[in-house]
């Protein structure tokens, strides 16, 4: 995979060590994303807290994204009822239910 580092800070580990932690997250606060390399190869990108929930967030999207669109193009049309499911699970679904009430009746759930 090609990594494009176009727009990035980038920096040397030595960079980084005389630049400091401390300007470094500053910097990534700012909404600077700060790309730390080793010998010439990307190593790590430091990014403020609200880019990462950001890029974390994203990433969730793009996986339901793919998620729903597999479902679509895999889509038969079948649908079947919970009960059929159940039965074919080898499951009673009134047993279930019953099991379940005992449960929350008990406190367990």
């Amino acid at each position: 995979m090609t990594q494009s580092l176009e727009g990035l800070d980038v920096l040397s580990v030595t960079e980084a060590v005389q630049k400091g932690v401390s300007s470094i997250i500053r910097d990534a606060h700012s909404g600077h994303d700060i790309v730390i390399e080793k010998h010439g190869h990307p190593m790590a990108v430091v990014v403020s807290v609200d880019r990462f929930t950001e890029i974390k967030s994203l990433e969730e999207d793009l996986r339901s994204v793919l998620l729903i669109s597999s479902r679509i193009a895999t889509d038969d049309g079948a649908r079947l009822s919970l009960n059929a499911v159940c039965e074919s699970l080898g499951f009673d679904l009134a047993e279930l239910e019953k099991e379940l009430d005992n449960d929350i009746a008990a406190g367990r759930v």
